[in-house]
């Protein structure tokens, strides 16, 4: 790893000046808002922490995870599910020094791996002694070292999350690596579980409501028993309760609405159907029948608890009869982890969206795809993963979108896309066709639409230095779409060392098709790109990986090409703002892709259209 060797010669840890906590502390908490809180009072290193840091001890296991003081026991939920398929969960560290202190790691993002280098300091909440109150100084006896000791030293000090085994390492800094991706740590504020393991796995999510399960002995044989195969994993939650009249947070026997909690293991046991479910607290567990502690666990049920890798006590994990799961909770959350026996292949448009009042309908934008042979497939219609960018996503930053499957020459439908829940980042659905050409048609619908003039009102209030990197992971992410034209908006991208050296070593320079279809590894993982840029290495930036990387397990995906936003596509001939301003009040655009998975051997071709002049009219 070059990156460690430079550290080793000029004898320093390395440190990521792109998300420098010590330094830029604001910029990595905060997004373009603050929530008003204050920045940590200290960041310290691992080392500083823990006499021993270890990355991992033993392995993943979801009793490592505690949740900290921020919202997003989504992603941490998603973490802990993961654990129940560890290989996963450890390929996504890919390379790490924990001497010199630098970690890399691999996150899924719209349909591409993405690269995320980070250093080892993390937020702490405990002030240095010699900022304590007198007072409060002599609480320790005026004792620096029994201060220290006491208080500084060990995972209880961690702002954010941390583990629950002493001296590991591995959670806080996963949670790190995700608020990088995303920009900084207040935009993993709220969320899913189910788009944390997409972001995990590369895997694909659907919701369903447990009102809407038609035969529940089936979905326990076909779907919640699939958690033992290794294929798919589990989350659950329900919407959060009232307490005007409690006057207190409500819950349901412990458990708490709005939050995610993940499944780790399903499993019959003498004529009973029980889960075993748990908190990312690490505390706060279900108080009905089969929790820890209740009356239904004793004589010879007390031997089930073996069979059930279950321990008893307040760590966030307990034990739930399956007829009370379906009385408790209302979403299920369901992965679906693809082995190498698939490949996805994708792309992406700028579509034009509907005006304010309009028609819930299809036909606005389409998607056609050939299919060599029969294949089992899933279709996936997706928006961009705007985290990073969700105040400056434009004047409609919010959309619920679904789809219908036709066959070219047939009039049946050949599949619609099913979600129980609204604007999701996307919507899909399961089929097996036959060899052919086939037609996706989506519908838009708006649903949150910002005022015109958001962005000049925001303008006034967000910090300069983070909104310029704002606008660069929304111009990256939007030059996903074939049709995306860069214009003005090239000024955001920065300019990578590779592509310096490219440019020198090359007299001219070639643009990709803008319907290209190219083909990569969708989850296996490769590492990043600490042995090639030098800038980037330095930085610890993020870069997406190349469509052709020689990576190690897993679905192969085909995409639109991304490099657009590299290339020098200046088509329009009108002349554009030079200033910084909120362009999608004058071109609002809300980028689609679709993303069909199918066996290795029938790899599908992908074409994206908007409509032309000629319109269809309602009959």
């Amino acid at each position: 790893m070059r990156i460690a060797k430079e550290c080793r010669t000029r004898n320093t840890k390395f440190r990521d000046i792109e998300f420098d906590l010590e330094n830029d502390g604001t910029r990595c908490q905060h997004g373009l808002y603050s929530d008003g809180s204050k920045i940590p009072p200290d960041v310290r290193r691992v080392t500083e922490i823990f006499e021993n840091p270890q990355f991992f001890k033993g392995g993943p296991n979801s009793n490592d995870i505690i949740q900290g003081a921020l919202g997003d026991c989504w992603f941490l939920s998603a973490l802990s599910t993961l654990t129940t398929a560890p290989e996963l969960l450890q390929k996504l560290c890919i390379a790490r020094d924990e001497e010199v202190g630098i970690y890399g790691f691999i996150f899924f993002r719209d349909s591409h791996w993405v690269n995320v280098i980070i250093d080892d300091q993390i937020f702490c909440n405990t002030p240095k002694f010699e900022e304590l109150k007198k007072e409060e100084q002599e609480l320790y006896h005026d004792d620096k070292e029994m201060y220290n000791n006491l208080t500084r030293q060990g995972g209880k000090g961690l702002v954010y999350a941390k583990s629950g085994s002493s001296g590991e390492t591995w959670v806080p800094l996963f949670e790190k690596a995700y608020a990088k991706l995303h920009g900084d740590y207040l935009s993993l504020t709220g969320g899913t579980s189910s788009e944390g393991i997409e972001d995990l796995t590369g895997g694909i999510s659907v919701n369903t409501k447990i009102c809407d399960i038609l035969d529940t002995d089936q979905f326990w044989r076909e779907e919640l028993m699939q958690l033992n195969n290794k294929t798919h994993l589990f989350g659950v939650s329900f919407q959060g309760l009232d307490k005007e009249r409690s006057g207190t947070t409500a819950t349901v026997q412990g458990l708490y609405g709005s939050h995610a909690y993940s499944v780790l293991r399903v499993k019959e046991c003498r004529g009973k159907r029980f889960l075993v479910i748990r908190n990312p607290w690490g505390k706060s567990e279900w108080t009905g029948p089969w929790s820890d502690g209740s009356k239904e666990w004793n004589g010879d049920w007390i031997q089930v608890l073996q069979e059930l890798d279950h321990v008893l006590g307040d760590d966030g994990e307990f034990v739930m009869e399956y007829a009370d799961f379906l009385k408790t909770w209302q979403v299920v959350q369901r992965t679906r982890i693809f082995d190498s026996t698939w490949v996805m292949s994708s792309h992406w448009l700028s579509v034009p969206p509907p005006p304010l009042i309009h028609p819930w309908t299809h036909g606005k934008v389409s998607f056609h795809f050939t299919l060599p042979k029969a294949s089992p497939v899933i279709v996936v219609l997706s928006q961009l993963d705007s985290r990073f960018f969700k105040f400056v996503d434009g004047v409609t930053s919010l959309s619920n979108i679904d789809f219908c499957v036709y066959k070219i020459d047939e009039s049946d439908v050949k599949g619609t896309s099913q979600s129980p829940t609204f604007c999701q980042r996307s919507v899909s659905c399961e089929l097996d066709l036959q060899a052919g050409n086939y037609v996706v048609y989506p519908r838009i619908d708006l649903v949150n639409v910002d005022e015109r003039g958001y962005f000049d009102e925001g303008f006034k209030l967000w910090g300069k230095r983070k909104l310029s990197r704002v606008l660069a992971e929304r111009t990256k992410g939007r030059a996903i779409a074939s049709n995306y034209e860069l214009g003005i908006r090239k000024k955001f991208i920065p300019v990578s060392i590779s592509d310096l050296i490219e440019l020198e070593s090359s007299a001219t320079e070639s643009d990709f098709p803008e319907n290209q279809t190219v083909t990569t590894i969708v989850n296996e993982h490769k590492k990043p790109s600490m042995e090639v840029s030098a800038a980037n290495e330095a930085a610890g930036s993020i870069t997406r990986s190349t469509p052709t990387g020689n990576l190690n397990s897993g679905a192969a995906c085909s995409t639109g090409s991304a490099d657009t936003m590299a290339s020098d596509n200046e088509k329009k001939s009108e002349k554009v703002k030079l200033e910084v301003t909120g362009d999608d009040e004058d071109e609002p655009s809300i980028t689609l892709g679709l993303k069909v998975y199918t066996k290795r051997d029938s790899v599908v071709v992908i074409t994206g259209k908007l409509p032309s002049d000629k319109t269809v009219s309602p009959t």
